[in-house]
């Protein structure tokens, strides 16, 4: 399968202006050109796309995590037209989990363990009182709050994937970075495009996201409107955490991509594979 050409927003970080009172003004910022993609060495990641019950079941949950309304519409309207133009092409869909065993039956999620065999241990730092007291302070203090723990903690035990992030088939699933590594070898994929939950949080940060990746030396994109963000009170209005992350992922990983853009592109494979 040739190389395809299509649109891509990139941020430009040069050059700065030591005439001006800020120098990073003289930055071009954001600009859009086409750039080449590989399909036969790329693939669409769902992260941490989740089912993770409704606001009255958990409401402690939700008070502390606000992205999960615009969560459920990606899920709903811009992932299943997505992935169906993504299956409709060769290019493969793989599945970045987290959290309980929801996966574990899946024989995508089997055929992984045959290709990566086993992921590494990271023994942990042993604790002591201070530490745990800090960590409680934590958790009762800044995230998730006290009140709220309960919820968060019965809610984290029934994830599972919501209908439209369903794996379809054998389609593969990797649990992190040593297991997606290993799909990446197995299909001579060397580009990921991301979509999922948090662009800012999990899929830069988690096991099996965009720092993970780039270690493998693999480019690690996303969709623009496939994505959202872990937002604060001074951010959440104008989505201004998700904007961050985006620069960050132009300027350190990868491309970020349009949902038409990306789409039509796709098409034009299905096209080709068709004929």
């Amino acid at each position: 399968m040739n190389p395809i050409s299509l649109p891509a927003s990139y941020y430009q970080q040069f050059d700065a202006d030591y005439s001006r009172d800020v120098p990073a003004e003289g930055y071009s910022g954001w600009k859009k050109s086409d750039v080449e993609l590989a399909p036969k060495h790329t693939a669409l990641v769902v992260m941490h796309a989740w089912d993770c019950g409704k606001v009255e079941e958990w409401p402690g949950w939700r008070r502390a995590v606000e992205y999960y309304p615009r969560s459920v519409d990606i899920v709903e309207n811009v992932f299943p037209p997505l992935l169906e133009a993504v299956r409709a092409t060769s290019m493969p869909v793989f599945h970045v989990v987290g959290w309980q065993e929801y996966y574990k039956d899946y024989p995508g999620y089997q055929k992984t363990l045959d290709i990566a065999g086993s992921s590494p241990e990271f023994p942990q730092v042993k604790s002591d009182p201070v530490y745990e007291r800090s960590g409680q302070f934590r958790t009762d203090n800044i995230f998730v709050g006290k009140h709220n723990w309960p919820d968060v903690d019965a809610g984290r035990k029934t994830i599972r994937f919501p209908g439209p992030a369903k794996p379809v088939g054998d389609e593969p699933i990797a649990k992190d970075a040593h297991q997606l590594a290993a799909l990446c070898q197995a299909h001579d994929v060397n580009h990921l495009v991301y979509i999922g939950f948090a662009i800012n949080w999990c899929l830069l940060m988690s096991p099996g996201g965009m720092v993970d990746m780039s270690r493998y030396g693999i480019m690690c994109s996303t969709i623009r409107e496939a994505v959202t963000a872990v937002e604060n009170a001074e951010t959440a209005r104008e989505e201004k955490e998700k904007l961050q992350a985006l620069w960050r992922v132009s300027l350190q990983f990868g491309f970020v991509f349009g949902l038409d853009d990306f789409t039509k592109a796709m098409g034009s494979l299905s096209v080709e594979k068709s004929e």
